[in-house]
Order: structure tokens, then sequence, then C-alpha cells
């Protein structure tokens, strides 16, 4: 993507974070949804032209997004999609690019928080070297005259039972809807998005209140230079901790909240 389009897809990548951060959340559920929004904009031209039309008024384009889709979809896939229409696309096929890389990005979240995100990247990429050494089975998968609930059914004959249920999903989704592109690279992008993922540290902050903006990226600067790696922050508000904030990367925990301060003070008192 190129121009307006990369600057829209930042800022939805940006909004969806926030989203699967949330535990309210289901992120499987949300990857779901915005895969039937890709489907339908994959499907309806003039739909995607419209909503990416820079002719209309943003708010007017978001009010159409949440009238087709209110009812049909949860909230938090309804938001996410007003969010992005409000945005400047270069061209409408981007916008569905991109609902399509969020969806993805959500069944990502949803394997990272079961503690399998390392599986099923690796199953992604396993995957992509049987289809490129198999012709059956490539041909299987891409064959155009055959109906998207036979390749599910192949897929899960093939897979279901023995690879992560998202691997599943993804796998699907790039052989039923494929969408002018090979399966090969379309695996080659879910592994590319799930190293991605896999690479980001995340840090779990703890706070009294919830921080603000500018706490947040600072923050998160200051802790990617201690780690030397780009830092996520999962936020978590708890008032038992008093004051001051809580953060674990991995095993280490750097505490500097007034409770753990007022928990060492009692501790050497009593010592």
């Amino acid at each position: 993507m190129n121009g307006a389009s990369r600057e829209a897809l930042a800022a939805a990548r940006t909004r969806c974070e926030a989203l699967t951060d949330s535990t309210s959340v289901d992120a499987a559920q949300l990857a779901e949804q915005l895969a039937a929004i890709t489907a339908l904009l994959d499907r309806e031209v003039g739909l995607r032209r419209v909503l990416t039309d820079p002719v209309q008024p943003a708010e007017a384009r978001a009010a159409l997004a949440e009238r087709l889709l209110g009812g049909q979809v949860d909230g938090p896939a309804v938001d996410l999609l007003a969010g992005m229409v409000r945005s400047r696309w270069s061209r409408s096929r981007d916008l569905v690019d991109a609902v399509e890389e969020l969806a993805a990005t959500a069944d990502l979240t949803a394997a990272q928080r079961a503690g399998t995100l390392d599986d099923v990247e690796d199953e992604l990429f396993r995957f992509g070297r049987i289809v490129s050494s198999s012709a059956g089975l490539r041909a299987a998968l891409t064959d155009r005259e055959a109906t998207a609930a036979a390749k599910t059914e192949l897929l899960h004959s093939l897979l279901g039972g023995r690879a992560n249920p998202v691997t599943e999903r993804l796998v699907a989704r790039l052989a039923t809807r494929p969408r002018g592109r090979s399966l090969e690279a379309g695996l080659e992008a879910m592994s590319r998005l799930a190293a991605a993922r896999r690479d980001r540290a995340v840090a779990v902050v703890t706070s009294a209140v919830p921080l603000t903006d500018g706490q947040k990226q600072r923050l998160g600067a200051a802790l990617a230079k201690l780690y030397g790696r780009q830092m996520h922050l999962n936020l978590d508000v708890d008032p038992s901790v008093l004051g001051g904030i809580s953060v674990r990367v991995g095993e280490e925990v750097i505490d500097g909240t007034i409770a753990e301060r007022l928990e060492e003070a009692s501790r050497r008192l009593a010592g």
C-alpha cells in the first residue's frame, strides 16, 4: 500500500490492537466477523467504492457502514470498520486487504492469548512447504470448480485435530477466498504476520488508574529502549496498587507501585 492507504492501515492496526487488548473482546469471534466483512467487501465492488469515496464526508461513510453492519456483527467489528472508512484510502481494494489483515491479526491474537502462537507460525510454514511439494493437494485447494465446502472438508481431514484451530481457520480462508492470490503467497503473508506478532515483546503494565496517551507513549518508548525491541503494552488497572506502576516483561518484573514499597518497608521493619 502507498500514501493514504498506508497511513489508514497503520491507524486501523492501532485500533485493532486496542480492541484485542481487552479481555472482554473475543478475538476469535472478531476474526470471524472481520473475515465475513472481507468477503462482503470483496464481492460488492460498488459498496467498497462508496465506503472509500473521498467525495463523501467521513462521518457519512462511517454511518453507512454502521447501518449496514449493525445487528449483523458485534459492536467491536462495526466500530473497527466505521473507523477504517473514516480514513482516506488510495484504492478501494486496499480497504478490503486491510480488513483481511486485521481478521488474521485477531485470530493470531487468539492464539497468542492461548500461548500457541509459536505453534501456529510453525504450522503455517510447514503447511506451505507441503502445498509446494504436493501438486495434487495444491490443485485440489486451488480448483476453481471445487466448492468452498469441499475445500474446507478436505482441509479439516488434513488438519483437524492435528493443527491448531487458528491455523485451520487461516488456511481455510486462504483456500476458499483466495482473492486473486496464490495459496503459497497467502500462506507466506500469514506466516509473516505471525512472525511479526511473535517477535514483538509484550509488557503487562498494572497501574492504580488508567494511563494517559502521553504516559503510554513515554513508557512504551522507554521500555523499547531498555529491551531493544518494539514493546506492546497490555494495560491493567488495579486500585490496590495505590500508585505508581508495575511492569512485567516475560518473567521479569519492574515494580514501582506504592503497595510494593509499603510491603518492602513492612518486611524490613519485621526483620
